[in-house]
């Protein structure tokens, strides 16, 4: 039996010589794919629940997201869930029988990263939301439409530097990559890097 490998999105549209390392996220604004990151997604009445039974944290209020190790886990409205993590989670939550009430739900996404003093700029240019006005200490979770694209989007503040981590349908991959990066090029940015800066030592710490 032969066993498919996960491709990006982008595949193609961005090349190993084109990555580059900015551990201290010195660049003006940057982005990074981060769409091989394991997900898993389920909606239904029960898949709060379900979640619960796993082990897992589960944020309560609506749009909203919580940490787990590794990763977080984001209430996308009232009974929808998208879940990233570690491989070991992911696999363990796919292969968990699921009671009734429980979808699951296929997300083969673009997840994008995006950073650095100058990433509002872009937000503000491609989206109606005020996430200046957003407090991320409250884990909000955004869904909302960029430059004609519906996405998911979770602000954050890391060492006092705005970073953004953006979801949508990977159909829409290289158009939103595309016009993202143009934007980031024109606000002085437009660093492809090949992680996010500091993620190891930034790499969240609670468990699941």
């Amino acid at each position: 039996m032969t066993t498919m490998l996960r491709q990006s999105p982008l595949a193609g549209w961005k090349t190993p010589d084109q990555l580059v390392q900015d551990q201290q996220g010195t660049a003006t604004l940057w982005m990074v794919d981060r769409s091989l990151t394991p997900r898993f997604g389920c909606k239904g009445p029960s898949a709060g629940e379900w979640l619960a039974a796993q082990g897992l944290p589960v944020p309560a209020p609506a749009n909203s997201w919580v940490e787990i190790h590794n990763g977080r886990i984001a209430r996308l409205g009232r009974s929808e869930f998208l879940i990233e993590g570690s491989e070991t989670i992911v696999s363990r939550l796919k292969s968990s029988p699921r009671a009734d009430g429980v979808y699951p739900v296929l997300r083969q996404d673009l997840a994008l990263a995006l950073g650095g003093q100058a990433v509002r700029n872009l937000f503000a240019q491609t989206c109606s939301v005020n996430f200046a006005a957003m407090g991320p200490a409250a884990h909000p979770v955004v869904l909302t439409s960029m430059v004609g694209v519906g996405v998911v989007v979770i602000p954050e503040q890391i060492q006092g530097v705005p970073r953004f981590l953006l979801w949508a349908d990977c159909t829409y991959g290289p158009y939103l990559w595309k016009t993202l990066l143009g934007i980031a090029k024109e606000l002085g940015g437009g660093r492809v890097l090949a992680e996010i800066p500091g993620a190891q030592a930034l790499a969240h710490e609670s468990q699941p």
